[in-house]
Order: C-alpha cells, then sequence, then structure tokens
C-alpha cells in the first residue's frame, strides 16, 4: 500500500474517531450499560475503511475533505458496520468469541445487551444521517441495509 493511501486512510480514521466521541452517547448517559457496549464495539479497532470509502467519493463528486455531511455518513456508516457485526456474532448466528482480539459484545455484556446495544447503534446511525437533511441518501441506506439489497 501506498503512504499516500495509507496517509490518506490515517486521515479519515482520525476525523472519523474524533466524530464518533462526539457524537456517541457518553458512557455515563442513561441507559449508561448500552452506551458503553456501543462505545466498546465501535472502538474495538478496525481501519475505518467504510468512512474512508464514504469519504473518497464525496470528494470524487468535488466536496471537500472534512465536509460536516460527510463526516456525518462516514460515522453513520461505521455505526452501521458495527451493528451488523455486533448482531453477526450472537450466539443465533455465527455465537463469535472474539472481535478485533476483544471479547463480543454478547461475550462482554450479555446477549440480550448485544441485541439492543446494536440496534441503538442501528438507529443512531441514522440519527447522524437525518442531521445531513439530505432524505435521498437516508432512503438509499435503508433500502441497502433491508431485503432489498
Amino acid at each position: 500500500m501506498s503512504n499516500d493511501i495509507k496517509s490518506y486512510l490515517a486521515a479519515v480514521a482520525k476525523v472519523t474517531d474524533a466524530a464518533l466521541n462526539l457524537l456517541l452517547p457518553p458512557e455515563t448517559a442513561y441507559p449508561p450499560s448500552i452506551h458503553t457496549l456501543m462505545r466498546y464495539s465501535v472502538f474495538a479497532g478496525g481501519k475505518r475503511i467504510r468512512p474512508a470509502l464514504v469519504m473518497a467519493s464525496f470528494e470524487a463528486c468535488g466536496g471537500l475533505f472534512g465536509d460536516r455531511n460527510a463526516v456525518l455518513a462516514s460515522t453513520a456508516i461505521e455505526m452501521l458496520h458495527t451493528f451488523s457485526l455486533i448482531h453477526d456474532d450472537l450466539p443465533c448466528m455465527d455465537d463469535d468469541d472474539f472481535r478485533r482480539g476483544k471479547p463480543t459484545a454478547h461475550k462482554a455484556f450479555g446477549e440480550a445487551h448485544a441485541v439492543l446495544g446494536g440496534d441503538a447503534l442501528c438507529i443512531f446511525a441514522f440519527e447522524c444521517l437525518a442531521k445531513t437533511g439530505r432524505a435521498d441518501i437516508i432512503e438509499e441506506i435503508a433500502s441497502a441495509l433491508g431485503t432489498n439489497e
């Protein structure tokens, strides 16, 4: 991988992590067990490839790196990805014990909390997308997550 790509991925990861930290509810906010799980899962590691693809696509269409709406969309996509991983790891699915070298959400917090935390991330992602004011994007992503895709 070239240094340009590595630098770009690092820049997107930095912006994404900062935005996720600001956007996600703090662990102390009610209900703390769900918010702790959300943060545990979102900040478990990963290269932030999906946010990089969102940002690069935005830039390819003439947008500027770090644009508020692009960052909101990038973080929403990362939350949706994390939601899908939490649910994929559940006992009724793959029943995985570890993800990215850490106990999966259902192992660390219990199955019921993992379901609720994953659901909360999905719903919160759409709240972030709504802040862009782009109903067309919300509709497209919702369709892609549903049975249409």
